[in-house]
């Protein structure tokens, strides 16, 4: 199969196929790297990675993936470049897409990185936008893999705000791969009716399921995945902290939430966190509300089921699938 020349912007647009064989290709790639294989086979390429949005991981796994190709890359930071400022997304795009192979972009809307594919004329991949973020997709279906053997059949749940970026992709991944998604959250943060629509008419296609619920212990019961991200998105006003805190605290992911699951169960978490006081926001936070931890407890986070940092290493060894094979 192959994906050569394809964007990778939203999990909607690829097949069950096509993301397994970017999960396959991923171990595959983790396996050489980890035995000190070479595998440099795009040397002289070049991709520019786009960050409207600043970012350890994605930077990083991109950074370090390209290398590993061979290939060089440029990083353009929200002052080192003139996207959508005195130059237009088509323009930047038409311009890029002459001097690199590929491009990455992490920013806000879904639509900037729809324009740069449209216009750029070489394989554009979404590191995040508001609405998406397909390559922590396929890190996190390889956790998975790698900890529980399997995807199909396997319940998948997702607390705090499942409107955004990760709730909507994990709730499209899962649906199309046979899992059984549940959204466990307050139903004003459940993802737009649209796309559970859609995400249950795929579960149909494969065999797995969609839910909604508001009831922890129900929503919890039995799964084999638990996972949640932070409840206030880069670029939004910090004013909406007390709102969300207010509205999410009961779908903390605490040693109560887990003690409903499998003995089996993993916690993931695609970081940053806030289950200390170790960082400027987490002490911000403490000091007007009082709170040591956010979306996870400490308990949790550095619990025997916690597989976080794998996930974050996987980050890397996925985005490395993904230019890959949208490139060779």
């Amino acid at each position: 199969m192959s994906l050569k020349g394809r964007n990778f912007l939203k999990m909607m647009d690829f097949t069950a196929e096509e993301i397994q064989e970017l999960i396959d290709l991923s171990a595959e790639l983790k396996d050489k790297k980890k035995k000190g294989i070479p595998h440099d086979s795009l040397r002289g390429k070049n991709v520019a990675l786009i960050f409207e949005k600043t970012s350890t991981r994605t930077r990083c796994s991109f950074e370090v993936a390209a290398a590993d190709l061979g290939m060089h890359s440029t990083y353009l930071d929200p002052e080192g470049s003139q996207i959508g400022k005195k130059e237009s997304i088509p323009d930047t795009a038409r311009v890029l897409g002459r001097m690199y192979d590929g491009i990455e972009y992490r920013g806000y809307g879904q639509e900037i990185v729809e324009d740069l594919a449209k216009y750029a004329g070489v394989p554009v991949w979404n590191g995040l936008t508001n609405e998406s973020h397909p390559t922590q997709m396929i890190a996190d279906m390889l956790t998975v893999k790698e900890h529980l053997g399997k995807l199909k059949g396997v319940k998948f749940v997702y607390m705090g705000d499942a409107r955004y970026n990760m709730g909507n992709s994990l709730m499209v991944t899962c649906a199309k791969l046979g899992m059984d998604f549940v959204a466990c959250t307050d139903p004003k943060y459940y993802p737009e009716d649209k796309l559970v629509n859609y995400a249950k008419e795929e579960a149909k296609k494969s065999g797995g399921s969609v839910t909604l619920t508001d009831d922890v212990a129900e929503g919890c019961k039995d799964a084999d995945v638990i996972y949640t991200d932070v409840w206030v998105s880069m670029g939004e006003p910090d004013e909406i902290w007390e709102e969300r805190i207010k509205d999410l605290t009961p779908y903390r992911v605490d040693d109560k939430a887990l003690s409903y699951a499998k003995d089996t169960v993993i916690f993931m978490h695609c970081l940053p966190a806030f289950h200390d006081l170790k960082t400027k926001i987490g002490a911000e936070i403490h000091e007007k509300y009082g709170l040591n931890e956010m979306e996870v407890t400490d308990s949790v986070f550095e619990g025997p089921h916690s597989v976080v940092f794998d996930e974050a290493e996987n980050r890397m060894h996925s985005i490395k699938a993904i230019m890959y094979a949208t490139l060779s």
